[in-house]
C-alpha cells in the first residue's frame, strides 16, 4: 500500500520547452552544446559554482552575448504551471506523504518563483513535507545517493513509496532501489491521471 509519493518538478508539474534553450543559444551564436557546458551545468545544478560563475562560463563561448541575453536563453525552457495540477497536488496531500525532488538550478527556481508569484509557490511547497532541490541538495538524480538520502532522512519505505518522474534514467534508479515508480510520457499523459494509473 502506497503511502509517500515523490514527484520530479519539471513536465511533471510546471512545463518545459527543452528545445526552447537550445534555440534561443543558437540564435546567440552559440555552435554546439559541448562537453565543457555539460559540466558546467551540472556543476550549478549541484551547487558547486555561483550563479555568477555559470553565466560567465556560457559567455566565454558566445562573447558576444550579453548576460542578461545569456538568462533569458537559459530561462527560455520555462513554461506554463497549470492551476489544475497545484489544486490537485493540494488535494493528494491530505492522503498522502509528499516529497518534491528535482533536478534543478538557483536560475530557475528563482524565476519560476518570480513569474507565478509567492502565493502560488508558497502553496506549492507546502504541499510537500520537503522539497529537495538538487542545488541545494548538492546531488543529482539518478545518483542512487539523492534517492537514499530521502529515504534515510525521513524513515521512508521505499515499496510503499511511488517515484514519479518523466526521465526514465531516474525511474531505473528508484525502481533498482525498490520503489515503485511511474515514468510519466510527456505531452501523452499528465500528472492528474495518477489516480487512473491504478498504483496507488
Amino acid at each position: 500500500m502506497i503511502n509517500t509519493i515523490i514527484f520530479d518538478f519539471g513536465d511533471v508539474f510546471i512545463n518545459l520547452d527543452k528545445q526552447a534553450t537550445s534555440t534561443a543559444f543558437k540564435k546567440l551564436g552559440l555552435k554546439e552544446w559541448n562537453a565543457d557546458l555539460d559540466q558546467l551545468s551540472t556543476a550549478f545544478e549541484t551547487g558547486k559554482v555561483s550563479r555568477e560563475d555559470f553565466l560567465l562560463g556560457i559567455q566565454k563561448h558566445i562573447p558576444e552575448a550579453s548576460i542578461k541575453e545569456i538568462l533569458a536563453a537559459w530561462n527560455a525552457i520555462l513554461l506554463d504551471f497549470p492551476l489544475y495540477r497545484l489544486e490537485f497536488l493540494q488535494m493528494l496531500s491530505q492522503k498522502y506523504r509528499l516529497f518534491l525532488l528535482s533536478n534543478t538550478d538557483a536560475i530557475h527556481i528563482e524565476t519560476f518563483e518570480q513569474t507565478n508569484g509567492i502565493s502560488f509557490y508558497r502553496d506549492f511547497y507546502q504541499c510537500f513535507e520537503k522539497v529537495y532541490f538538487s542545488f541545494e541538495l548538492g546531488l543529482k538524480k539518478p545518483n542512487p545517493e539523492a534517492f537514499l538520502h530521502v529515504i534515510n532522512n525521513h524513515e521512508l519505505a521505499p515499496k510503499r513509496t511511488l517515484f514519479v518522474d518523466d526521465k526514465k534514467e531516474n525511474t531505473d534508479a528508484a525502481l533498482a532501489l525498490g520503489f515503485e515508480v511511474w515514468n510519466l510520457q510527456v505531452g501523452k499523459e499528465d500528472v492528474i491521471h495518477l489516480l487512473d494509473k491504478k498504483i496507488l
